[in-house]
């Protein structure tokens, strides 16, 4: 049984959201709704200056809040160090023209210089929207 220290977040994680709003997550609208040790979630009300041109959510939203949720669950998982996106693998399901959307990343394997990643985009009924999986190298 891991001990409670072992579960604890890093005390970056409060710097972390703080300096986001202020980068292109903040810009986007990305939120913080659920971060532990091995998984976050982070959600975003969709607005016009999302969709294309045919009135739906832009994929570079998707990969966007993807690569986002994926890069703090890495983040989390190597918090001593930095870590980069390498790879970014996108499937695109179904679309979306309004309300809120959900991006749930997980750990799926770490090595001493790369953490792999997956998630999930789902509307607020559950519907899956998009997934995707990508590779963060750690910088040492």
């Amino acid at each position: 049984m891991a001990s409670s220290e072992e579960n604890e977040l890093p005390p970056q994680l409060e710097q972390w959201k703080a300096k986001a709003e202020s980068t292109f997550w903040g810009w986007v609208g990305c939120s913080f709704e659920r971060v532990d040790e091995r998984r976050t979630v982070v959600s975003l009300d969709i607005e016009p200056k999302h969709l294309n041109l045919i009135g739906i959510l832009h994929g570079g939203v998707h990969a966007t809040m993807i690569d986002s949720a994926m890069g703090l669950a890495a983040m989390l998982a190597r918090p001593e160090a930095a870590v980069v996106t390498t790879h970014l693998n996108m499937n695109y399901v179904a679309p979306v023209r309004e309300g809120r959307i959900f991006v749930e990343a997980e750990i799926a394997h770490m090595s001493r210089k790369t953490v792999t990643t997956q998630a999930r985009v789902r509307t607020a009924d559950g519907e899956l929207l998009a997934f995707g999986n990508g590779t963060f190298r750690v910088l040492e």
